[in-house]
């Protein structure tokens, strides 16, 4: 039986899924773009329900394209900064994505930064201050989303199960 690599690749505008077969070679290619929600200036949203609804598409369609196979193993890349909080018990999301390029935190970031610059936190993290990254989006989402918060208590006061 022929076994196949799948390449998912999840990005700002769209989802793809490649097969390549054992000499690297594509088999196949599905892709579809996602719409890009833009509720006010400077604001980036996605719908995580609709991506991965083209997550399940593409993927389903490049292993149907590519004839009859498995899969040998499936690399995913994906927007990395692009910032989601979903209930772990339902899995539905508490808000749209908020994507790398979004900028609504700039004003967080720039209160941070009043105290040691945008530097402040690089020996901790190694990164500067930036609404490019999920820590002000996520603080963000816990301040601005309903019951978000709330949820992120009741999770941290819960004992872990072993």
């Amino acid at each position: 039986m022929k076994q196949y690599v799948a390449a998912v690749d999840q990005g700002t505008t769209s989802t793809r899924c490649i097969l390549f077969d054992h000499e690297g070679r594509v088999r196949s290619l599905a892709q579809k773009e996602h719409r890009q929600i833009v509720p006010q200036a400077g604001w980036v949203e996605h719908d995580p329900l609709e991506i991965w609804r083209s997550s399940q598409e593409v993927i389903r369609a490049a292993v149907e394209s590519a004839g009859p196979g498995a899969l040998a193993a499936v690399g995913v890349t994906n927007q990395r900064e692009t910032t989601l909080v979903w209930n772990r018990h339902t899995g539905q999301p508490y808000c749209n994505a908020i994507v790398w390029q979004d900028t609504r935190t700039k004003e967080q970031c720039d209160a941070l930064a009043q105290c040691g610059g945008q530097d402040r936190f690089r020996a901790l993290t190694g990164l500067p201050l930036a609404t490019y990254f999920s820590a002000p989006k996520l603080k963000w989402v816990l301040d601005n989303v309903p019951g978000v918060r709330a949820a992120a208590g009741r999770a941290a006061r819960r004992p872990r199960r072993r």
